[in-house]
C-alpha cells in the first residue's frame, strides 16, 4: 500500500493526534504518522482551522450543485438534507475557496416554494470539503415537504422528502424499497432512474454506495467515447482526497442524483466504502492495523460528508457509529445494523468455506457485543407490527451444494453462526412476531424463510430475509447463474434466487408484506426498461413467502 511522505507540518502535529487519538477511547494510537495521520482523528474539523469567510457572491463562481441535494434519516418532526458545494468536482478541492461560505436553505410544502414551512442558513466548511447538512426541525409528522439551497445566484435543484409518521401513529399501509452495491465502473445506473420515479416512502441504501477499484479514463464498463475522466479517479481509494474524489464521481450521476431528490434514504455501509472485506480494524490484506485505521477514518470522515446523515453519526476519527433505530408508527421498527465495523475477522482467511471450529466458535460476532445488546434491548421494547432489521451481509443459512462438503461464506453470518443464534433466540424470546431482514452485497436477488434451526427445516418460520440485487455490481447478470440448481437443491428455505440488476420494492400493511424484485435487462448501456421478476408475500402472525 502506497504511504505518504512525512513532512515537517507532520511532524510537528504528532503530539497534537497522539492526544486526539488518546481521548477517542476505544483505540489507541502508536506510531501513525504522515500527512493521512493529521486527518485521521480529531483535527482539521470546523473550530480547528481558522478558515476565513467568503462572499459568496464573488467566490462562488460556478454552479457549485454539481452533485445534487438528497435528504434522510426521517423523524416524525425533522428530516435531514444535503448537499456538497462543487462548482468543479472531478478536482481536490472541488473548485472551492479554502474559506467557509454560507448557504441558505428553503423547506416548503409545494413545489413553487409558495407555502414556506422553514428556512435558514446554515455554514459551508472547508474541513468539511463544503458539505451540508441541515437538521431541519420543527416540521409536521408523515408529510410531504420540497427543499433546495441558495449560494449567492446559484439555486439548488429541487428536492422532494418526506418526514416519519407520528410515534404510535396508527398507520394503514408503508411502502419502501432497498438498493444495494452501485459500481460506477460496471455500468449506468439505470435502476435509480426508475427508481425516482416510484411510489415509496422511504429508501434504505444496505451498502457498497462506492468502490474503491480504479475507474478508468472511460468509465469502465460505460465504455466513454464522448469524455475522460482524470487520472486521479484511476487508482484505488486510500487517502481522503481519494475518497472524496470518488465520491464526487459517484454523486455526480443523474439518475442517482434523481433518485436522491426524489426520495429520503437511510444508509447503511457495507465493505466496498473502506475496502472489500475489511473486518474492524483487520484489512483485507492483514496488514498493519494502525495504517488501516488510518485510512478507515479518511472512508468514514468522506462518507459522512456525502450522505443525508445526522450530527450522532458524524464520526470520531476511526470510529462512527452507524447502527440506529428508526420507527414509523406502530407498524416498523427499523434496526438498522452494521455489520462491518464490530465484527471478527472472517474464519478460515475468508471466501468460501467448510464450516468448522474456527468458524463455529461461540466467541464469534458479526455485530459486536454492544450493539448485540442494543438490538435485543429494542426488540423487547418494540411494538410494531413489523420489525424490520435493514443490514449488509446474507443473514440466512446458503449452503454452496447439497453434498456433506458442503461450503458456506465466511464473510456473511454463515461465518459466525453463533451470532445469529443469539439473534433468532433473542428474537424469539421477544415474542417478534413478524421479522423482515433486509439485505445487500451479494449482486443477486433472493427471497429467504428464516428458519429458527436451518437444519431442520421443519422448524419454525421467523421471519423473512429479502435480498436487494445490486444497481450495476457484476454487469448485467442473468435470470439464472450458473449456481442456480445446486443453490435452490441445497436450501429449501430459499425461495427465489435471480442475477439481474435492479432493487426491490417492499409494502407493509396490518395484513401482509409483499415484496417487488424490479430489475433491468442491461446496465451496460443506458435506457433499459424495467420490470418484476417476480413477487412474493408473508402474512401477519404466519411467516413465510408465497408467490404472490
Amino acid at each position: 500500500m502506497p504511504r505518504h511522505e512525512t513532512t515537517q507540518q507532520d511532524q510537528e502535529s504528532q503530539q497534537e493526534i497522539r492526544r486526539a487519538a488518546a481521548a477517542l477511547g476505544r483505540r489507541r494510537l502508536l506510531t501513525v504518522t504522515g500527512a493521512a495521520a493529521v486527518l485521521a482523528f480529531t483535527t482539521n474539523l470546523p473550530g480547528s482551522a481558522q478558515a476565513a469567510e467568503a462572499d459568496a457572491r464573488t467566490a462562488v463562481s460556478a454552479d457549485p450543485f454539481t452533485l445534487g441535494v438528497a435528504s434522510g434519516d426521517p423523524l416524525p418532526d425533522s428530516v435531514v438534507l444535503w448537499t456538497r458545494l462543487a462548482p468543479k468536482p472531478y478536482e481536490p478541492g472541488s473548485g472551492m475557496p479554502k474559506a467557509r461560505v454560507e448557504v441558505q436553505w428553503e423547506l416548503a410544502h409545494d413545489q413553487r416554494f409558495r407555502r414556506i414551512a422553514r428556512k435558514g442558513t446554515t455554514t459551508a466548511h472547508p474541513e468539511l470539503n463544503h458539505a451540508v447538512h441541515v437538521e431541519a426541525q420543527g416540521l409536521g409528522a408523515d408529510r410531504v415537504y420540497y427543499y433546495r439551497f441558495r449560494v449567492g445566484k446559484w439555486l439548488s435543484p429541487v428536492g422532494r422528502t418526506r418526514t416519519a409518521p407520528a410515534f404510535g401513529a396508527d398507520l394503514n399501509e408503508l411502502r419502501l424499497a432497498a438498493v444495494s452495491c452501485q459500481a460506477y465502473h460496471d455500468g449506468y445506473y439505470t435502476a435509480h432512474r426508475h427508481l425516482a420515479e416510484e411510489d415509496v416512502d422511504l429508501v434504505f441504501h444496505l451498502g457498497d454506495y462506492l468502490y474503491e477499484y480504479a475507474v478508468d479514463a472511460h468509465g469502465g464498463a460505460r465504455a466513454y467515447t464522448d469524455r475522460t475522466l482524470p487520472a486521479a479517479f484511476n487508482r484505488e481509494t486510500l487517502s481522503l482526497e481519494d475518497y472524496r474524489l470518488r465520491y464526487a464521481l459517484y454523486k455526480s450521476d443523474p439518475d442517482l442524483m434523481a433518485a436522491h431528490a426524489a426520495h429520503p434514504f437511510l444508509v447503511t455501509w457495507d465493505d466496498h466504502e473502506t475496502e472489500n472485506n475489511y473486518a474492524d480494524d483487520v484489512p483485507e490484506d492483514g496488514g498493519s492495523s494502525q495504517d488501516f485505521l488510518v485510512r478507515r477514518a479518511a472512508a468514514y470522515r468522506a462518507y459522512w460528508e456525502n450522505l443525508p446523515l445526522r450530527k450522532p453519526q458524524q464520526p470520531k476519527g476511526p470510529d462512527m457509529q452507524l447502527y440506529r433505530r428508526v420507527k414509523f408508527g406502530k407498524l416498523a421498527q427499523f434496526d438498522i445494523l452494521d455489520t462491518r465495523q464490530y465484527r471478527s475477522d472472517q474464519a478460515y482467511g475468508d471466501g468460501w468455506q467448510r464450516p468448522g471450529p474456527e468458524s463455529t466458535d461461540s466467541s464469534r460476532t458479526m455485530i459486536g457485543a454492544a450493539q448485540e445488546r442494543w438490538l435485543l434491548d429494542g426488540w423487547r421494547a418494540s411494538d410494531a407490527v413489523w420489525n424490520v432489521v435493514p443490514q449488509q451481509v446474507t443473514f440466512s443459512e446458503r449452503r454452496s451444494d447439497s453434498t456433506d462438503a458442503y461450503k458456506v461464506s465466511m464473510d456473511a453470518w454463515d461465518g459466525a453462526p453463533a451470532s445469529r443464534e443469539r439473534l433468532l433466540a433473542g428474537a424469539e424470546a421477544a415474542g417478534i412476531a413478524n421479522l423482515m431482514v433486509l439485505t445487500g452485497d451479494v449482486h443477486r436477488a433472493y427471497a429467504y424463510d428464516i428458519k429458527r434451526d436451518f437444519g431442520d427445516q421443519q422448524s419454525r418460520t421467523m421471519g423473512t430475509e429479502i435480498v436487494a440485487t445490486s444497481i450495476t455490481s457484476g454487469k448485467d447478470g442473468t435470470d439464472r447463474a450458473a449456481n442456480w440448481n445446486s443453490y435452490m437443491g441445497a436450501n429449501p428455505h430459499l425461495k427465489f434466487y435471480n442475477g439481474h440488476r435492479g432493487y426491490v420494492t417492499v409494502r407493509l400493511d396490518k395484513q401482509q408484506g409483499r415484496a417487488d424484485f424490479r430489475t433491468v435487462a442491461v446496465v451496460t448501456k443506458p435506457g433499459s426498461s424495467i420490470g418484476t421478476a417476480a413477487s412474493f408475500v408473508t402474512e401477519v402472525g404466519n411467516q413465510g413467502l408465497h408467490e404472490a
